[in-house]
C-alpha cells in the first residue's frame, strides 16, 4: 500500500462511523489542488474494490471494520468483553488485563452484554477514564432473549427480563407463535440494521404467563442458553444402551464386589458419581477405594450424548429442579452407583497409614456394587453417636478425614464456608420455608476423600521426571488473589475492626482463616464471607497448570464428578489413555474445550443463583407489610440494601424512603451519615424492616426501615 493510500486509511481509521467522500478525505489531509482530489477519488475506488473501505452511499465509504486490526494506528485498538449498563452505556473488559476502557451509549455499535469486541481507543486527556468506540463485533455473547410480549397495535416489542439488555427486541406482530400480550417468551435477534435502535427478533418459544413456577424457571434456563430437553437423537441413543454390564468387560476390570463399599449423598440425590470402598489390610494399613462412575465407558467420543454432554458442559441445580448433563437414563440408572447393583467405575485406590499418609496408590477400572446408601444425615448420625450400620467403617474413614483436613488447613488451605439458602417447597413448587444449608463431619469426610483423589489424579499426570515433558492434561486451577481487590478488602474489613496480614501466602491464608473464626456468629458474617469470596480469583479449568491457590495444591483436577461435569469425563478419558502409554493429546483442542467448560459453569451458577432469588422474592410475596430483622448488607447512591437474618433474602431501602434526616453516603466507610442529627448506617449494621413491596419479574424486593420506637 503506497503513503498516500495508508494516508487516507488513516483518516478511516480516526473516524469508524462517519462515511467520508473523496471532498471530506482531501480536507483532513489538507489537500487542495485538483489533481491530488482526483488521486484521492481512485484510491477509494481502488480500497473499495479491495473491501478495505465499504461504500456505504453513492460515493461515500467507512472503514471495514475487519481492517481495523491491521497495521494502520493498532496502538489506538484493543480487544476485550463488554460490560454493559441498563442505561446502555458500556464498559469493555481489555484481554490483557489493563484499564477499562468505557464506552458512550452512542458509541456501542449495537454490542450487547458479554460480547466480544474490538474498541478503538479515543486519544487519552489527563486525569479521565479510557474512553473509546466499539468498531467491531467479534463474537456475541448470546442471540436468544427472555422477556415478556408488549404489543402495540401493529407493533409488537420484547421486554428482555435480564437488565444489562438495554433496548427492547422488535417483533412482527403477525408472527408471534401464539404468544398473547403479556406472555414470557424466547426470542432470538435475526437482524439488527445500522440505523436501526432496536434489533429485529423471532419468537422461538412461547413460555407462558408471568409469574408461574415452570414459565420462570423455563425463562432462567432459556435466559442462560441451557436447553429445556434433550434432543431425540440423544435419547435414542441413550436407551439402546444396556443396564447390564457386559461379561468380557467385567473380566477385564479390578474387581472390588465383595469389598465394603457404600454411598453417601445428600438425602434427595438420585444420581450417585462416587462410593467409597474400606478394608484393612495384614500390614496394619488400611485400603480406601475412591470410586467414580465410569461415564465414559458409556458416553463415547463422536456420539450425539458426548455432544450434547459437552454443549452443556454440566447439571444445572435450579431450586425445584436438575436439569442435568446426561439423560435420565445414564444419570439416575445406567452409571448411578446405586445400593446392591453391579456398577463400572473409573477408581483411586489409596493405600493409608494410620496418619493418613498415602503409601501406596493405583488408579484403573473396576466393577463395584454399594453395599448401603447413605444420607449424609444418616452417616452424621454414625459419626456423632459411635454406633450403627458400617460404624467401623465410617468411624476409620471419618478418623483418616478429620486428620487429612487438619493437615490441609495447616499447609495453607484456606477455609471458605459459604453459606447456601435452601427452601421447604409444598407440592406446587412454592416456598413455604428457607432454611440455611449445615455441613457436618459426613460431608468433610466425603469432601476430603474426593479432594484426595482429585489431588493425586492430577500429581500422577502432572509430576514429572527433569528432562520429561508433561502430558496435556486438565486441571482444575485457581489463581492468587488479584493485588488492588486484596487492599479494597483489607481496606474495607479494617473498618469493621478487623485485618489480614498479606506478606506472604502463608500470612495470608492463616489470617484469612483467624478471620473467618472471628466473624463466626456475628451480624457481618455473611457480608465479609461473600467479599472474601469476591476477592478471591475465580477457579477454572485449563491445561495450563498454575496450581490450586485456595486449596494449597500444586496438582488439582476434577476426576470425581463425571455424572454432572464435562471436564472430569475428560478426564477419564485422559487417565486411561496415558495409563495405555498412549501419546499426548492436542493442547489447544482441549484448552478450548477447557474455556467452554468453564464459560458453562458459570452460566450455570448464574442460573442457580437467579433461580434462589426468585423463590426468595416468592417467599415474601405474600408478606408484604410484616416486620423481619437483618442487616445492613452494602450501601449505594439508590439506597441501602439489607439481608434478612432468617432467609437471607436480600431488598433495597430505597435512599427517598429514608426520611427521618437528609443522609450523605460515605463510599470509602460503606455508611450513610446524617447530615442534622448524626444517626449512621453501616455495613454490618443491625436493622430492623418492613417489606414494602416485591417484584416477582425483577427477582427484586423493596424495603422501609421501621424506627426504632417501633421495634
Amino acid at each position: 500500500m503506497s503513503a498516500f493510500a495508508t494516508s487516507i486509511l488513516k483518516v478511516f481509521a480516526l473516524n469508524p462511523f462517519q462515511p467520508m467522500n473523496f471532498k471530506q478525505i482531501a480536507s483532513r489531509l489538507g489537500i487542495t489542488d485538483k489533481g491530488s482530489k482526483e488521486m484521492i477519488k481512485n484510491h477509494l475506488n481502488q480500497m473499495s474494490q479491495d473491501e478495505i473501505i465499504i461504500e456505504v452511499d453513492r460515493g461515500k465509504y467507512k472503514l471495514n471494520p475487519k481492517y481495523a486490526t491491521s497495521e494502520v494506528l493498532p496502538e489506538h485498538y484493543i480487544v476485550g468483553t463488554v460490560d454493559m449498563k441498563q442505561t446502555g452505556k458500556a464498559y469493555v473488559l481489555c484481554d490483557d488485563g489493563g484499564e477499562d476502557v468505557y464506552i458512550n451509549m452512542n458509541n456501542t455499535n449495537h454490542a450487547l452484554d458479554g460480547d466480544r469486541v474490538k474498541v478503538y481507543l479515543f486519544p487519552q486527556r489527563k486525569k479521565r477514564k479510557k474512553e473509546g468506540q466499539i468498531v467491531e463485533i467479534l463474537q456475541r455473547a448470546k442471540t436468544n432473549f427472555v422477556g415478556i410480549v408488549q404489543k402495540h397495535g401493529r407493533y409488537a416489542f420484547l421486554i428482555c427480563d435480564n437488565s444489562s439488555m438495554p433496548v427492547d427486541i422488535f417483533l412482527d406482530v403477525n408472527n408471534l407463535k401464539g404468544a398473547k400480550d403479556g406472555d414470557k417468551a424466547l426470542v432470538e435477534i435475526v437482524d439488527w440494521p445500522q440505523n436501526a435502535n432496536n434489533p429485529f427478533g423471532e419468537v422461538v418459544k412461547v413460555l407462558g404467563r408471568p409469574g408461574e413456577n415452570d414459565v420462570e424457571m423455563q425463562s432462567i434456563l432459556a435466559e442462560y442458553d441451557f436447553p429445556l430437553f434433550f434432543p431425540d437423537n440423544v435419547e435414542k441413543e441413550a436407551e439402546k444402551i444396556s443396564i447390564d454390564l457386559d461379561r468380557e468387560e467385567v473380566a477385564r476390570r479390578r474387581d472390588f464386589r465383595q469389598i465394603t463399599t457404600f454411598t453417601i449423598d445428600p438425602a434427595d440425590a438420585k444420581d450417585y458419581d462416587d462410593a467409597l470402598s474400606f478394608r484393612r489390610l495384614q500390614n496394619g494399613n488400611v485400603e480406601v477405594g475412591v470410586h467414580i462412575a465410569d461415564v465414559s465407558y458409556y458416553v463415547r467420543e463422536n456420539s450425539a450424548l458426548n455432544e450434547e454432554a459437552f454443549r452443556r458442559g454440566t447439571s444445572v441445580y435450579l431450586v425445584d429442579r436438575t436439569i442435568p448433563m446426561l439423560p435420565e437414563k445414564l444419570c439416575n440408572g445406567v452409571c448411578s452407583l446405586r445400593e446392591g447393583e453391579d456398577k463400572f467405575c473409573f477408581s483411586a485406590v489409596f493405600e493409608m497409614n494410620e496418619k493418613a499418609e498415602v503409601v501406596n496408590e493405583w488408579f484403573g477400572k473396576t466393577v463395584i456394587r454399594s453395599d448401603r446408601r447413605f444420607a449424609y444425615e444418616e452417616a452424621q448420625k454414625v459419626i456423632e453417636e459411635k454406633s450403627g450400620e458400617y460404624s467401623n467403617e465410617i468411624l476409620s474413614l471419618w478418623a483418616l478425614a478429620e486428620q487429612m483436613r487438619k493437615k490441609r488447613f495447616r499447609a495453607g488451605a484456606i477455609n471458605f464456608e459459604s453459606v447456601e439458602v435452601k427452601f421447604h417447597l409444598d407440592e406446587n413448587a412454592k416456598p413455604i420455608g428457607v432454611y440455611l444449608k449445615e455441613t457436618k463431619e459426613a460431608n468433610w469426610l466425603i469432601e476430603e476423600f474426593m479432594l484426595l483423589a482429585n489431588k493425586q489424579v492430577a500429581s500422577f499426570i502432572g509430576k514429572v521426571k527433569q528432562k520429561e515433558k508433561a502430558k496435556t492434561f486438565v486441571y482444575r486451577v485457581h489463581d492468587e488473589p488479584n493485588k488492588e481487590k486484596l487492599e479494597t478488602f483489607k481496606e474495607f474489613i479494617s473498618k469493621l475492626g478487623y485485618s489480614v496480614n498479606d506478606k506472604s501466602r502463608s500470612t495470608l491464608t492463616k489470617s484469612l482463616n483467624k478471620l473467618f473464626e472471628q466473624i463466626v456468629g456475628k451480624g457481618e458474617e455473611t457480608m465479609i464471607s461473600m467479599i472474601a469470596l469476591r476477592t478471591m480469583s475465580k477457579a477454572y479449568y485449563s491445561c495450563d497448570n498454575i496450581g490450586h491457590y485456595g486449596l494449597g495444591f500444586p496438582y488439582y483436577t476434577h476426576f470425581t464428578s463425571p455424572i454432572r461435569r464435562y471436564p472430569d469425563v475428560m478426564v477419564h478419558r485422559l487417565l486411561e489413555r496415558y495409563l495405555d502409554k498412549k501419546p499426548s493429546v492436542d493442547k489447544e483442542v482441549f484448552e478450548s474445550r477447557c474455556e467452554h467448560c468453564s464459560n458453562m459453569e458459570k452460566k450455570a451458577s448464574e442460573a442457580e443463583r437467579a433461580s434462589v432469588k426468585f423463590k426468595q422474592a416468592e417467599y415474601l410475596a405474600d408478606k408484604v407489610g410484616q416486620v423481619f430483622d437483618g442487616i445492613v448488607s452494602g450501601v449505594s447512591k439508590w439506597g441501602m440494601y439489607v439481608m434478612l437474618n432468617d432467609s437471607k433474602c436480600e431488598g433495597l431501602v430505597p435512599m427517598r424512603e429514608i426520611n427521618d434526616d437528609f443522609y450523605i453516603l460515605d463510599e470509602e466507610n460503606f455508611r450513610f451519615i446524617g447530615k442534622t442529627k448524626g444517626k449512621v448506617y453501616q455495613l454490618g449494621m443491625p436493622v430492623t424492616i418492613k417489606i414494602d413491596s416485591v417484584n416477582l419479574f425483577k427477582k427484586q424486593m423493596k424495603f422501609l426501615l421501621v424506627p426504632e420506637q417501633e421495634n
